[in-house]
């Protein structure tokens, strides 16, 4: 008997301060489409915020809680304090590095949000890459991930 998983609860808030400077950004980022990215992610129920913001906040935040002064394209910022605990935090997604990641990397804008969004919701569930191993998992749960969600390898053909 095949008993299927039921689909976790999410409590979503979005935040787009950088919407006047990216308004296309914003247009392409409707709401069903980023809870759906989220939730395809999610492995248990959660509440997670999900913000846009612009290389001047983007650089902020990461100089401020990671010591690195410019700003990455995606933050998590995981408030659950352990495994029993329901998956809560924050995603905050620079859209000028984006932007930017996405034109370098050959991507429709949407398909890198997408990756973006998987990748910091993994990461508030406690995924990491700081070594081989874990990098291999979580790159592996998101190409699934985004496969599903109809969007190509986010890491292009990696058996050359």
């Amino acid at each position: 008997m095949n008993e299927k998983t039921p689909t976790p609860r999410l409590k979503l808030a979005l935040q787009f301060p950088a919407a006047k400077a990216f308004p296309e950004h914003k247009a392409a980022l409707p709401r069903a489409s980023v809870a759906r990215w989220v939730k395809a992610a999610l492995f248990a129920d959660g509440e997670l915020t999900v913000r846009f913001v612009d290389a001047d906040e983007g650089r902020m935040l990461n100089r401020t809680y990671r010591g690195k002064d410019y700003a990455t394209n995606v933050l998590t910022f995981a408030y659950a304090e352990s495994e029993d605990d329901p998956v809560s935090g924050d995603l905050v997604l620079c859209c000028p590095v984006i932007e930017r990641e996405a034109a370098e990397q050959g991507k429709p804008l949407e398909a890198h949000y997408a990756h973006m969004i998987v990748h910091g919701t993994l990461h508030a569930q406690g995924y990491d890459h700081e070594n081989d191993d874990e990098a291999q998992e979580m790159e592996a749960f998101e190409t699934d991930i985004l496969a599903g969600l109809g969007f190509a390898d986010p890491y292009g053909d990696r058996s050359r």
